[in-house]
Order: structure tokens, then C-alpha cells, then sequence
């Protein structure tokens, strides 16, 4: 038995939930993956997953057994690339979690890195908090874009950089003017907004809690009529719909594309919420990661973060 192998083979059965598109990632057959999972119960004597008609997740053994996996294939691909690339110009994978609200300025970041890198395979996971801090603990992950003061608060073992500050907007339909350009209105207050037929995030939703947290501090509560864990139907719902919707500026630049929508900045209380890069404390990083950590600093990048998430231009 290939060890490696086969852990990777269990890497991408928890990823994929399921054996038949994790043997179709693997590029092997779903039979060749059953022998190779079973293969491992062997090697250590445990049950690693739990079986039914379809795969129904991992035991206690098989989580403690995936930990592993995840640090030898980290330790893999650093070694690989150490051995293989050049510290200028680094080749490889680099797995980039973000919490959804983020994902705009990961998709970002990603094109920056290809420019600058061209060797580098970046792959974007959309994630919430918790399975972004669990993912860099346990080195699933290699970096990503989420709520760094969340993850300081559960003193989790994870380095925090920070990358750009957001500001909430209530986007609408636009009423009156010719809809032929995109554009950022007047303020508006979270009072106010809380009067407005609203799609929401659900309240499991990190996001969410920001969201709610700021009108109690308004002193109103929201009426949401419409609640989703993406953030697409949010700016569709907005665009096709008698509704309106409270989102980070992230997210209004690329719904202000559609000239029928205008967002207006909430205030009373102004919120100003961090979005950090989150990547492992201590340890050997890889060169991709290294060279995400210098985009990441670069003051060109950050002004680039900024321009499309903070106080949009009207």
C-alpha cells in the first residue's frame, strides 16, 4: 500500500462526501479507493469510515486519522516544491479558503497571484468561520480570507494578517433616475433599513451575526422575508424582486455591475468590520504560501482590496 496515496484518497472522500466523485478527482476507480480506505483500517487496526447504502462520514479513529493525513500532504507539497521551485518564482497548489462574503476579493487575490505567478495553482474554497479555522488548523487549508478577530477571540492556532476593513450598504432596486450607470447613493440608517422588505443571510451565517448586531444596536429588528447561506441569491433577489438586502462592499461591487441596482451606505452606527488572511501559526510554510504572504503585504494589493470593498466611489 501506498501510504501517501491512500491518505490522499481520504482527504478527498471527506472533502467530496462521497466515493464516487472522490475516485473521480483521485482519477482512479471507486473501487480502487474502497480497497485503499480499507487498506488503512487494516494498516492501523481502527474503522475509519462509517458505511451505510452511502458514505455517512468518519468515525472518531478516522477524524484522527484524517488530522494525519492532512499534515503529511501538507509536508508533501512543501517538501516538493522546496525541492522543485525557486524561491522567486514558486510552483504548485495553493488552496485559499474565504468566508463568502470575502469571496470577491479572493477571486481577486487568486488573479493577482497567477500574474505574478504563473506556476501557481490557486483553488478557491467558499467556507464558513468555523470550517475556514478548522481547515487551517488542521493545514487543509493553506491560507484564507475571514474574520480575524473571531479567530483571536477562540485563541485558535492561527497567524492573522490583515487585508481590508468592510462597510455595510442596503442595496436596492434604483428609483427614479435613468438606470445607465452604477452607482453608490445616499446614507441611510440601519433604522431605516430595518423598515425594508429584506433577503438575509441565515442566522447560522457569521455575517449574519454582524448584520443583526448592528441593528440591535439601533435599537430595531430586521424584517427579513427572504433567508439564504449564499451570497448570489442575495444581489438576484435584489435585482428580481420587490426586496433589498444589507451587504459588505465586497459583494456591492460586483452587484453595482447591474445598472438597475444602487446601494446606499448604513450608518448610526457606522459598522467597520476587518477581513483578515488567515494562514497556520508556526510550522514550514510553503513557497506558495510564502508567496502569498508577500502579494498579500504588497501596498499595491491592498489598495486594490480597498478600492473594491470599503467606501465605494458613487
Amino acid at each position: 500500500m501506498n501510504l501517501l496515496e491512500a491518505m490522499r484518497y481520504l482527504a478527498a472522500l471527506e472533502q467530496h462526501r462521497h466515493f464516487g466523485r472522490a475516485a473521480q478527482a483521485c482519477h482512479i476507480t471507486q473501487p480502487a479507493l474502497s480497497n485503499a480506505v480499507r487498506a488503512l483500517e487494516l494498516e492501523f487496526g481502527v474503522t475509519i469510515v462509517r458505511r451505510g447504502r452511502q458514505y455517512e462520514g468518519l468515525t472518531l479513529e478516522g477524524q484522527k486519522v484524517l488530522a494525519t493525513a492532512h499534515r503529511m500532504l501538507h509536508d508533501r507539497e512543501t517538501l516538493r516544491q522546496e525541492l522543485h521551485a525557486l524561491e522567486v518564482q514558486p510552483t504548485g497548489s495553493l488552496v485559499v479558503g474565504a468566508v463568502p462574503t470575502a469571496m470577491p476579493i479572493a477571486a481577486r487575490f487568486a488573479a493577482w497571484m497567477r500574474e505574478r505567478h504563473p506556476g501557481v495553482m490557486p483553488a478557491l474554497r467558499s467556507l464558513s468561520s468555523l470550517e475556514i479555522e478548522s481547515g487551517i488548523e488542521s493545514l487543509a487549508l493553506d491560507l484564507a480570507f475571514g474574520y480575524g478577530e473571531r479567530a483571536t477571540d477562540r485563541r485558535t492556532r492561527i497567524e492573522v494578517l490583515p487585508q481590508y476593513k468592510e462597510h455595510y450598504f442596503l442595496l436596492r432596486r434604483r428609483i427614479g433616475a435613468a438606470a445607465t450607470s452604477r452607482r453608490v447613493g445616499t446614507a441611510v440608517t440601519w433604522t431605516e433599513a430595518a423598515d425594508e422588505p429584506l433577503c438575509m443571510l441565515t442566522p447560522e451565517m457569521h455575517n449574519r451575526t454582524i448584520i443583526d448586531a448592528a441593528f440591535a444596536t439601533a435599537g430595531v429588528r430586521p424584517r427579513p422575508v427572504i433567508e439564504t447561506n449564499a451570497v448570489l441569491p442575495l444581489v438576484l433577489a435584489v435585482l428580481a424582486g420587490n426586496v433589498c438586502s444589507v451587504m459588505p462592499g465586497a459583494l456591492v461591487a460586483v452587484a453595482l455591475q447591474y445598472p438597475e441596482l444602487e446601494a446606499r451606505p448604513l450608518v448610526a452606527p457606522e459598522v467597520v468590520t476587518p477581513i483578515d488572511l488567515l494562514l497556520p501559526k508556526g510550522g514550514l510554510l510553503s513557497l506558495t504560501q510564502k508567496a502569498a504572504l508577500r502579494l498579500a503585504a504588497d501596498a499595491k494589493w491592498l489598495a486594490h482590496a480597498a478600492t473594491h470593498s470599503g467606501l465605494l466611489p458613487g
